[in-house]
């Protein structure tokens, strides 16, 4: 019935493994293209280094070309990626692991950044683009930089065949039926006065704030 449409993909966006030689010094690497991921808001870049060629999120003003580093001793320019031990306090940070020489799993879509907020010996905080503060393994690698496409979304679809487009190459169930526009059987949202439907508290909330109807009154076609 559904397929994911992951033959589009342009290939696995993320860091090559974790080295000793990145640990202790640096690696070098030439930006070869920029590439659109269908599917993905953000453009990829493609770094080739002596040993092989990689995808990366490509952090905002990357050019074709442009050489870039990886390692402790790396500079903590636009584009290089570094543990985040260091990296200075203060800086805009992208594509972060959880743990070390997992390839990037933190703070990957268009326009977004996290926030070196502290270093301690055992760890580094980082605050994430919520504000949440988190708690990172201070070998954990980073690209400096905020990623590129930010606004993407101030852009308007206009019709609905743009979202159609969209949710095809996301792999979305399009199109999509709100709740409130159903009836009070087929979903917790519907019933109620057109168009603002019901409006139910959470069924995980304490007894007292669970007030009056919360569900439907009956479920299932009506007969006869």
């Amino acid at each position: 019935m559904f397929r994911s449409p992951s033959w589009k993909r342009v290939g696995e966006v993320r860091y090559p493994g974790l080295t000793k030689e990145e640990l202790e010094g640096k690696v070098e690497g030439k930006v070869k293209a920029i590439l659109h991921d269908p599917g993905r808001g953000a453009p990829v870049a493609l770094v080739k280094t002596a040993t092989g060629s990689f995808l990366m999120v490509a952090p905002e003003g990357l050019v074709v070309g442009q050489r870039i580093e990886m390692g402790a001793q790396a500079e903590p320019k636009v584009g290089n990626i570094l543990p985040v031990k260091f990296i200075p306090e203060g800086t805009s940070i992208c594509n972060l692991e959880l743990r070390p020489g997992d390839g990037g799993k933190l703070v990957r879509c268009s326009g977004g950044y996290a926030t070196v907020v502290a270093h301690a010996p055992d760890k580094t905080i980082v605050q994430l683009p919520s504000g949440a503060l988190k708690q990172i393994n201070p070998l954990c690698r980073a690209t400096i930089g905020v990623v590129a496409g930010g606004g993407r979304i101030e852009k308007p679809f206009l019709k609905a065949g743009a979202k159609y487009h969209l949710a095809k190459v996301k792999a979305w169930k399009y199109p999509t039926v709100r709740g409130k526009a159903m009836g009070a059987y087929a979903h917790p949202h519907g019933g109620g006065a057109h168009p603002t439907g019901g409006t139910p508290v959470s069924r995980n909330a304490p007894p007292g704030q669970k007030v009056g109807i919360i569900s439907s009154r009956r479920t299932g076609r009506r007969k006869g």
